[in-house]
């Protein structure tokens, strides 16, 4: 299979890493030609869990265009990124399938706008951090989840057949379901890790933070009455263990000075339980200090 993965981020890396570890022939494209000419000259490098790497070949570009036939195209992305990403992808031939991997909702009208005739996304739970431009680190075990909202799921079943234990793959039926799911239990963990500059995990152990983080729980969970099912609070507390000793992506942002997700992830909540007439205050003030946070600048 020929998959072209957007995006040389952690999330971008990683998933590149595994699939050229499955024998796809993998481009990824990059924004920058030196980050090209590096991944060509030393290859990518992934470093596994206990420590030991990995090293595959693959194929690196700044150019989409330049890429001749894909079977698949994975759009490994910042939300803020997909704008431009939207334009090349226009150009696309129609029977390519497009894979979006972004957090919160605000990319899923927009995606299924594009001509192509399968569209699906995917939610991820592993943790991933750049060490350097050719070389990804694996920070925590988690489930890739795909839903095809619009199209042909054949070619999806294919790549539940890469049986790799470090990246398990789960097709869902409902991928609309599943991106709001994965944006509550980001609403849960980033805003609080990104104010409080924490890790994950400290949002067990620092009673405070745990405190905060189970209010939320409780007000998402009047919004949203499903909630308590689909995503219990036992469930919320395993992922913090398992990605206890990770930075999550608020506040990586933040350490970098950059600008967050907070919109496309908790506005986008907040919207939907407005709609319904919730407020949440706690998840609110959190989601507004957040963007004052980033309007003065602070990191």
């Amino acid at each position: 299979m020929n998959v072209v993965v957007i995006g040389a981020g952690a999330v971008g890396q990683l998933m590149a890493s595994f699939l050229a570890e499955a024998h796809m022939h993998v481009t990824l494209v990059v924004r920058r030609q030196e980050q090209a000419h590096e991944l060509q000259l030393k290859r990518l490098t992934r470093v596994q869990l206990d420590g030991t790497q990995t090293v595959h070949q693959i194929a690196s570009t700044v150019e989409l265009k330049t890429v001749s036939k894909p079977d698949l195209i994975i759009i490994a992305v910042k939300y803020r990124q997909l704008q431009n990403i939207y334009k090349q992808l226009v150009e696309v031939p129609k029977e390519v399938p497009l894979l979006f991997v972004q957090n919160g909702l605000a990319h899923f009208d927009e995606a299924l706008r594009l001509p192509q005739q399968t569209i699906a996304f995917c939610s991820v739970s592993f943790g991933a951090q750049i060490i350097n431009l050719t070389t990804v680190q694996h920070r925590g075990m988690g489930l890739c989840k795909i839903g095809v909202a619009r199209g042909n799921d054949g070619l999806f079943h294919q790549l539940l057949q890469m049986q790799n234990p470090l990246c398990p793959i789960e097709l869902v039926e409902n991928a609309e379901q599943m991106l709001f799911e994965k944006a509550v239990l980001n609403c849960l963990i980033n805003p609080l890790t990104a104010i409080l500059q924490i890790k994950n995990g400290e949002l067990l152990t620092n009673k405070h933070a745990f405190f905060l983080m189970h209010t939320i729980y409780q007000e998402l969970a009047e919004a949203f009455v499903d909630i308590q099912q689909t995503i219990p609070f036992s469930a919320v507390i395993t992922l913090c263990e398992k990605t206890g000793k990770n930075t999550s992506s608020m506040l990586a942002d933040r350490i970098q000075g950059r600008k967050s997700e907070v919109d496309t992830i908790v506005g986008a909540v907040l919207q939907k339980a407005s709609a319904k007439g919730y407020l949440l205050p706690t998840l609110r003030t959190l989601y507004h200090q957040v963007l004052a946070m980033e309007e003065s600048g602070e990191q």
